[in-house]
């Protein structure tokens, strides 16, 4: 006997993942990670026996309801899902792409003419996000000429406007009370700005900051130096004890070698990402207009024209944010950061659990639920 969720199967930026309806899902936290991890197939490094994609950027899921907030059409929960463990804590800007489409799309919010506002309430972090989506006909509109790298083809554009990104997770810019500090002989600067983040110079880990993904995951001594740097910065910045969690997450800097802003290489965390973050991008870009940080001996941007246009050198290309700021020194602050996203529906319908896994989160006649041997 297995257990049907109906569910929406979409790439949004450069992941993709299962999105759901939140009222098809147990309410109960363990529940609701077995039922992840069961229906992504993780245990298996290629997540054989679910949608899972075997990498990070292929493990993810949202979760989608009707908002509360006074300021929010919709409720976007986010979840990474591990081998045996699914965090609950970050989110990823990347699936929040599609999340528009999918509250359109699950009949959330309603399509209105050619461009539907669709207010984000991301439940991980607290951030709001305004996206505009591309409608005709009450319908989302998928195809346009909108080209993100890291995504073969073209879609409809979508543009992602954050606000009140300072302090996702830790209320603060600086979680530490510093912009750069020395851990474990490594200068870092620890940001909060739509993701936690512990961000160093490639030249100080002995890297050039060019090297592909498979290059730098090849190189299993720099993981053994860089996680044990992670995780104390991670308790400095109230994080507690993040062994084994995806935050805070890392970037590395070097100079742009294509016309950037900065090369970055990013990480989920213990593999390189093949592309970058969004929220990992708004967070990098944050680092390079705040004062003083690791990012100063690299670049100094120029903050005029307001918002700043920050490009971002990454392993399949590059990413544009742009960024508000005011002030300068101690009265430097970030009022709100946007960036250009696509999105594509691949699947709907229903994905299977096996029943044991769900065993007592539910009656068997709730809306949803089938159940076929």
């Amino acid at each position: 006997m297995q257990t049907a969720i109906p569910c929406l199967f979409m790439r949004g930026g450069t992941s993709r993942g299962p999105y759901f309806d939140a009222a098809d899902l147990p309410p109960d936290r363990d529940t609701l990670a077995r039922v992840l991890l069961s229906a992504l197939g993780s245990g298996h490094p290629l997540q054989i026996d679910g949608v899972g994609g075997g990498a990070s950027v292929t493990s993810k899921v949202a979760m989608l309801s009707r908002s509360q907030h006074p300021e929010a059409d919709v409720d976007y929960f986010f979840a990474q899902v591990g081998d045996t463990a699914v965090d609950f804590g970050p989110t990823c800007g990347n699936i929040l792409a599609g999340v528009g489409p999918a509250a359109i799309e699950m009949g959330l919010v309603a399509a209105t003419g050619h461009l539907t506002p669709v207010r984000i309430n991301c439940v991980n972090t607290g951030a709001l996000v305004q996206a505009a989506v591309r409608t005709a006909d009450g319908a989302v509109i998928y195809d346009g000429a909108a080209r993100i790298d890291g995504v073969p083809g073209t879609a409809a554009p979508i543009m992602l406007d954050f606000m009140g990104v300072v302090g996702s997770q830790t209320g603060q810019l600086f979680p530490t009370g510093r912009s750069r500090e020395d851990v474990a002989g490594i200068e870092v600067s620890c940001v909060d700005v739509a993701v936690p983040m512990v961000i160093a110079r490639a030249a100080d880990f002995g890297l050039s900051g060019y090297e592909t993904p498979a290059e730098i995951d090849a190189n299993r001594a720099f993981y053994e130096r860089m996680e044990p740097i992670r995780q104390e910065a991670g308790r400095r910045m109230g994080l507690g004890d993040v062994a084994g969690r995806v935050i805070p997450r890392v970037a590395l800097l070097a100079a742009p070698r294509f016309g950037g802003t900065v090369t970055s290489r990013y990480f989920v965390p213990q593999n390189c990402h093949p592309s970058h973050a969004v929220t990992g991008a708004i967070c990098v870009g944050a680092c390079l207009l705040a004062p003083d940080t690791v990012a100063a001996a690299l670049v100094v941007p120029e903050r005029s024209p307001q918002p700043v246009p920050i490009v971002i050198e990454h392993p399949s290309g590059q990413i544009d944010v742009a960024i508000a700021c005011r002030g300068a020194g101690a009265d430097f602050a970030i009022e709100r950061a946007g960036v250009l996203r696509t999105a594509r529906k691949i699947m709907a319908g229903n994905l299977f659990v096996p029943r044991a896994v769900w065993a007592g989160a539910r009656q068997s006649t709730s809306p949803g639920e089938q159940h076929q041997s």
